[in-house]
């Protein structure tokens, strides 16, 4: 156990580095500089003095390195186009609400697609079972900013049940947690599914049923529980999906969450902001990512996380 966490570690430390290096060379690869749009009308003086203000007159490889240095120490510097902003401030501000949102639309989408994947699978091709699957690829299909802009048009616009836009009540959360969690809910519908129609023909569901244990029963202890191991593997891909896609959303929806920072840092390329976002996020999908390896392996006996493997 301790060698397989310590060889997982190591890992997810070398994905963090190799994401932290492609990130940073390829930002500065694109043409153009933070103050493209304020360096024609600056004083050259004062220009010079912002390059060297934020590290941005040395080479790129002691740019790389100083960077480095300073993730190491958690520190991803002031903002340049919400100065005098840091990184982390902003990511203090705007995380706990892109972490609410994306927690619920996750809960929803686990809850609600293998609720809809078992029901589809006990009434296998039936009229119940077709309609699910067809929204299932429905909701696989259209991106998810689709989804937004149509459920804002009808939901808030024409029919004036929710807000249309911003963050405060429950009410707020119901169109972005609708559209972040339809293509996960149609990719874990479709999985469990598949999953528990094949888990219904085993034969130890036949000799429970035999027993005389209650169809319920035998479904929720027995056939459900080796059902969801696939769906526990894709929650990490999930939540990353989920996690990412909600800038976007957060975007449409005008929510003050890190989407609101990362898509202008984009947009002003604000450098800091970038690579401050993406290192925070991929070290924290890198570590979902982890747990969901320890919990598939805690939830399926059949699994022993390479001890057997690391004791030959």
């Amino acid at each position: 156990m301790a060698r397989y966490i310590l060889q997982r570690f190591l890992s997810m430390l070398v994905t963090l580095w190799l994401i932290v290096t492609a990130t940073f060379f390829l930002m500065h690869a694109v043409p153009g500089s933070p103050f493209d749009k304020e360096g024609k009308n600056m004083n050259p003086n004062v220009l010079e003095n912002m390059m060297a203000r934020y590290n941005l007159d040395q080479p790129l490889p002691l740019q790389y390195l100083s960077y480095l240095k300073s993730i190491l120490t958690l520190d991803f510097g002031p903002s340049i186009s919400h100065y005098p902003d840091s990184v982390a401030s902003m990511i203090e501000r705007g995380f706990p609400v892109s972490l609410k949102l994306g927690i619920v639309a996750i809960l929803f989408a686990v809850l609600s697609g293998v609720a809809i994947g078992t029901v589809a699978a006990l009434k296998q091709n039936s009229i119940i079972d077709y309609a699910a699957m067809i929204l299932a690829v429905i909701g696989i299909a259209v991106p998810n900013f689709v989804f937004a802009t149509l459920l804002i048009k009808y939901f808030a616009v024409e029919w004036k049940l929710l807000p249309v836009a911003t963050w405060g009540t429950w009410k707020h959360m119901v169109l972005p947690v609708a559209a972040l969690s339809a293509g996960p809910i149609a990719i874990i519908a479709r999985l469990t599914r598949a999953n528990m129609i094949e888990v219904l023909t085993e034969d130890y569901i036949e000799t429970a049923e035999s027993k005389g244990i209650p169809p319920w029963r035998v479904i929720l202890k027995h056939a459900l529980r080796n059902a969801v191991l696939p769906v526990i593997t894709l929650l990490g891909t999930l939540v990353a999906n989920v996690l990412t896609g909600s800038f976007v959303i957060e975007k449409i929806f005008a929510i003050p969450g890190m989407g609101k920072y990362f898509v202008d840092s984009i947009n002003n390329r604000d450098y800091s902001v970038i690579m401050g976002t993406t290192v925070f996020y991929s070290a924290l999908l890198i570590f979902m990512m982890f747990l969901v390896d320890i919990a598939y392996g805690l939830i399926d006996p059949r699994i022993k996380l390479h001890r057997k493997e690391g004791e030959a």
